[in-house]
């Protein structure tokens, strides 16, 4: 690397990355890349620097940011969780260049207020790029299509964490009927988590909590979106399945350009009762945790295609607050600063190849929301771009990380494989281990043919 590729905000600022092996789904190729005005300009072989700053990449993959569909990072509300600051140093550690953040904040985003002031804070404090998801009440569906530029409509099915909630048929139906935009779901249904709560009442293991959510739960819930889906014509997206029952009817139901759906690293790589047994209530989260077998069949499902994109559903709590113990802890974990390397080191193990991690993790999630620009190396597109060094193995530390929780339930995992320079809209934003925070993103633009399933 130059020494001087420092960032600025001056987009006249131009950049050279010569000698990358510059990835897409399809191909690899070694070739240069230019980056002028935040946007790529021209990509060939031995191309001069002409006075631009220069980066060499020989020996190292560049692929397209990667764009995490799913975070929580807490802003408004909760900042000693995390807040679209520290959530952002640590996308941009990861190689997340963009964001799609969820609405279950202090305040939650259900009003237009509410999401107005979500931008407003994401423009002075997001080093990354941002959009963000509505929250859909029983009360709020005439702001649903009048909402300014957001990814999608968000339903929580089953209580989470957060107070969004909506369980009611006929208030789905109002939803999936009276709006046009991509319908996001939590899939677990309300009334079989109530009766397992209290079926498993007075037991307060963490162990328990998979049962309470079992796989039923998921699967009523999931059926019952894609019958509403279909009944209406209504584009879903499956939010972080987790059972191999859900993969096993999405096979059969699942109708390619109407309804998609993605899968956590966690629930394919930890996995019930040694999770637990490790991690404790650092393994809570909904949906949670499950057995091997639900693991091996989403991994299997995600290769085939029947899964479309990876997410994190990145969700701090302080360690302090997980110690409370269950079912008195909250549920989430943080992941948005290791997804990339957990998948690479994937690779490294021989068991996916770099392209699909690149189709999984930068093509798809725009592909999906209609992101614009985004998603490829190639001229006429954002300069969103990770340089990621293949041979480079590194141990994952609680204490070392740039979420504000500073935790991992990935802390000592040694990976193979890690993000090095991360560059948002042409601009530097972290390498050699150092993330510059005076670089700021931009907020996602959403494509409107992708308000309507067809």
């Amino acid at each position: 690397m130059s020494q001087n590729t420092r960032p600025t905000q001056q987009d006249h600022v131009g950049l050279l990355i010569k000698n990358a092996n510059v990835v897409s789904s399809r191909h690899m190729e070694i070739v240069d890349v230019l980056v002028e005005n935040g946007k790529i300009v021209k990509m060939a072989a031995n191309l001069s620097p002409d006075g631009h700053d220069v980066i060499d990449a020989k020996g190292l993959h560049l692929i397209p940011g990667v764009t995490d569909p799913q975070v929580h990072f807490r802003d408004p509300g909760m900042p000693h969780k995390e807040d679209l600051e520290s959530g952002s140093r640590a996308a941009a550690a990861g190689g997340v260049t963009s964001f799609l953040d969820m609405p279950n904040t202090d305040p939650p985003g259900i009003t237009l207020e509410a999401m107005a002031e979500k931008k407003r804070v994401a423009s002075q404090k997001s080093l990354v790029n941002y959009g963000f998801f509505f929250g859909a009440t029983p009360n709020n569906v005439e702001l649903h299509n009048v909402v300014p530029n957001v990814c999608g409509i968000k339903i929580f099915m089953g209580s989470s964490t957060g107070t969004l909630l909506v369980q009611e048929q006929e208030d789905l139906e109002k939803i999936f009927r009276t709006g046009r935009r991509l319908i996001a779901v939590h899939a677990e249904d309300e009334q079989s988590l109530l009766a397992n709560k209290e079926r498993f009442k007075g037991c307060n293991s963490v162990h328990v909590h998979e049962y309470i959510r079992s796989p039923e739960v998921a699967l009523t819930a999931t059926k019952r979106a894609v019958d509403l889906s279909k009944r209406n014509h209504r584009r879903l997206h499956i939010l972080h399945l987790t059972t191999q029952e859900e993969v096993e009817y999405l096979a059969q139901n699942k109708d390619a350009g109407v309804i998609s759906c993605e899968v956590c690293p966690q629930h394919f790589l930890l996995h019930s009762p040694e999770a637990y047994d490790r991690l404790g209530t650092c393994a809570q989260m909904n949906p949670p945790i499950r057995e091997k077998r639900h693991g091996e069949a989403l991994w299997k499902a995600l290769r085939f295609g029947l899964i479309d994109c990876i997410a994190t559903d990145h969700a701090p709590h302080t360690l302090e607050e997980k110690a409370k113990g269950y079912p008195l802890s909250p549920a989430g974990m943080p992941g948005v600063e290791t997804s990339l390397p957990l998948l690479l080191n994937q690779v490294a193990k021989g068991l996916c190849a770099l392209q699909e991690v690149v189709k999984w993790m930068c093509e798809k999630p725009v592909e999906l929301y209609g992101i614009q620009n985004k998603g490829w190396i190639k001229p006429g597109f954002d300069a969103d771009m990770v340089l990621v060094d293949m041979n480079k193995s590194k141990r994952i530390e609680n204490g070392k990380l740039q979420t504000r929780v500073n935790w991992s339930p990935y802390d000592g995992w040694i990976l193979k494989g890690w993000p090095i320079m991360t560059i948002v809209n042409g601009h530097l934003v972290y390498g050699d281990g150092e993330v510059f925070s005076e670089v700021r993103g931009r907020e996602l633009i959403f494509k409107p043919a992708w308000e309507s399933p067809t």
